[in-house]
């Protein structure tokens, strides 16, 4: 059995050919040789652009002392260590807010070092007079039933 043929235009649809084209006037481009640039010295440093970079504001001092101190406060001299974090934090968030120095971050850490030392020796305070107080009590109690 064999199949009709089908007429000329629907024999294959995608295989026709494109209409002629007319050539162009234009040349196409033509390639110039690769040459090399001659060097020139960038001066010191890595080369590349060089940016200036915009002044930093400088850091409070007092929020490096509160920082240094809150760290000093819960780890060597738990006692000097917090109080003078405390101290020294509120006055440089006050120096920051007037003059807009860097170093909000470090006092407030400074700040909260020192007050969870403050509050650990306050907890550990209480803790020892109730120890202390509970053992008053019983060796004052045995003692007088003797």
């Amino acid at each position: 059995m064999s199949q009709p043929t089908p007429p000329p235009d629907e024999q294959q649809p995608y295989a026709q050919q494109p209409p002629a084209q007319e050539p162009s006037a234009q040349q196409p481009y033509a390639q110039e040789p690769y040459t090399q640039q001659p060097y020139a010295p960038q001066g010191y440093g890595y080369g590349g652009p060089q940016y200036a970079m915009a002044p930093s504001r400088p850091n409070n001092t007092m929020a490096m002392i509160s920082l240094i101190s809150g760290i000093v406060g819960l780890t060597v001299i738990p006692i000097i260590g917090s109080i003078v974090a405390v101290i020294t934090g509120h006055m440089a968030r006050r120096e920051i807010a007037r003059t807009g120095e860097e170093g909000s971050g470090l006092a407030t850490g400074g700040l909260i070092m020192g007050y969870i030392g403050v509050g650990l020796l306050v907890v550990g305070g209480l803790i020892a007079i109730l120890v202390f107080g509970v053992f008053a009590v019983t060796v004052g109690s045995a003692g007088s039933y003797s």
